[in-house]
């Protein structure tokens, strides 16, 4: 949810949008189950993330923790 609000603070996402999302995926069991979420919200959602580049975040190496040369 705080990618949605994130999305809703930069005005990417109506408060209308913000809540259908929000409840359909608070609604959600499965993954498969959002995944039935309604085309013009998945379209909706998917502008919203390439805007927000959420792509690269994802794809981006874990940080390496290691102390040691």
């Amino acid at each position: 949810m705080q990618t949605l609000d994130e999305m809703l603070s930069r005005h990417l996402l109506t408060p209308s949008q913000h809540a259908e999302i929000g409840g359909w995926i608070a609604r959600a069991r499965t993954p498969e189950a959002i995944l039935q979420m309604p085309a013009p919200l998945w379209r909706t959602l998917a502008l919203a993330s390439v805007l927000m580049n959420v792509d690269a975040d994802l794809t981006q190496p874990p940080p390496s923790w290691s102390a040691g040369p």
